[in-house]
């Protein structure tokens, strides 16, 4: 036996219950690129790592710079309430956009992690935008 099969594999009830739910509050790199270069984006990106310069040195195009210490029922007003919304950070070791999908949620606000964050989009060597032209900042 190997470390793999020392616990066995759950039954497949289980298994599609633990993905769908995995599913339902996280995305990757890749699937937000594909909506974001086919128009089909419809969710509002957010890049909610608190230091400015850093959105400016580099975002995710078209994602709006939005600290998740600014995250409160007022500031999302602006949005309708089932507007989903998809939140990076820097990367794995980094775990802003889980506290703002936190907030997000307790808000009743539809939302999901892009998991990766801006390590992830390297990674991928996927391209980044600079400035605060390229996006927009909250």
């Amino acid at each position: 036996m190997s470390f793999v099969t020392d616990i066995p594999a759950a039954p497949s009830e289980t298994a599609i219950e633990h993905f769908h739910r995995r599913l339902s509050v996280e995305t990757d790199c890749a699937d937000v690129a594909v909506a974001l270069k086919s128009s089909k984006q419809d969710f509002v990106l957010l890049h909610v790592v608190g230091a400015l310069q850093d959105y400016e040195h580099r975002h995710i195009p078209g994602a709006i710079h939005f600290p998740h210490r600014k995250i409160t029922a007022e500031s999302m007003m602006e949005w309708p309430k089932d507007t989903l919304f998809v939140t990076y950070c820097a990367g794995p070791h980094c775990n802003g956009a889980d506290q703002a999908a936190l907030k997000l949620a307790r808000l009743g606000r539809p939302v999901k992690i892009m998991i990766g964050g801006i390590t992830g989009w390297e990674d991928e060597g996927l391209p980044f935008a600079s400035g605060k032209e390229s996006g927009f900042i909250r």
